[in-house]
């Protein structure tokens, strides 16, 4: 039988993944099959336990799962440690590894596929949840000038604040205080795109030359991209390089191949048209 795995989340229905992980075993020469699983917001480690009854030998997770599959792993990788926040699952005999791809991923589209640079950059990051969590560590090691994160919670900012200011320059705060603020690189990492919302993000926002980066993805632009066009943004990425580098990188700590990425991206954005 072919080696089982998924991705779980809630929603679910708009994800990508099972069509990036089948590129990925066609192209390799894999033997696995890979579907889409609806978790109840209330049961995530009992769908997790059947998936892994059933024979599953690893998931991966998204919003708004992450923090919960950290607290379910038995084992954390170093990156996930530092996150606090799992979006990759590997089941091995009784043991539960959690890892997180995500900013590895994030970092990938950014400084490869896009060619942008975060070095001596001020950064914002918007959320403060798993996907925020997953990306602070490895865009601090990509060294810019300032790293802000924006929450409507600030405390929970302020916790990623003092969580990571050992890393570099790191400040927090809610969408209030950006006002009169400037910003070469803004990433949301909201999930306010699934629900077609927009950060109460100020006019004025975005420096010359800035790159704007919503980790959503959908078969239109998303209300953040949409705000940064109309405040004259030219650089506009949505989250799909993420979603298939961050994807490679499970791929690799499942199954010891790393996947060619540059084809799957182009075959996303044209079948989605995104």
């Amino acid at each position: 039988m072919s080696d089982f795995y998924a991705v779980i989340g809630n929603p679910i229905a708009h994800s990508r993944s099972p069509l990036i992980h089948a590129a990925f075993s066609r192209q390799t020469g894999q033997d696995m099959r890979y579907e889409a699983i609806l978790a109840p917001l209330d049961a995530f480690a009992a769908t997790v336990s059947i998936f892994r009854q059933r024979g599953g030998k690893g998931m991966n997770v998204t919003v708004p799962f992450k923090l919960e599959a950290c607290r379910i792993s038995n084992r954390l990788t170093e990156r996930a440690g530092a996150a606090q926040a799992v979006n990759t699952l590997v089941f091995d005999a009784g043991e539960i590894l959690g890892d997180n791809t995500d900013g590895a991923g994030l970092m990938r589209d950014i400084t490869v596929n896009r060619k942008f640079s975060l070095t001596a950059k001020r950064v914002l990051l918007m959320g403060a949840g798993g996907a925020a969590r997953g990306a602070m560590l490895p865009l601090l090691e990509h060294e810019p000038s300032m790293l802000t994160i924006a929450n409507r919670t600030k405390q929970k900012a302020y916790e990623l604040q003092q969580q990571f200011s050992y890393y570099g320059n790191v400040v927090s705060g809610d969408y209030s205080d950006l006002r009169g603020e400037r910003f070469d690189l803004i990433i949301n990492a909201t999930s306010a795109s699934l629900h077609g919302k927009l950060p109460l993000l100020p006019a004025g926002i975005f420096a010359m030359e800035s790159l704007a980066y919503d980790m959503m993805y959908g078969d239109e632009r998303t209300p953040f991209l949409q705000f940064a066009k109309q405040q004259g943004v030219a650089r506009l990425a949505d989250g799909i390089g993420m979603l298939v580098e961050q994807a490679a990188e499970a791929f690799f700590l499942w199954r010891g191949i790393r996947p060619e990425t540059a084809s799957v991206i182009d075959a996303m954005r044209e079948k989605f048209k995104v």
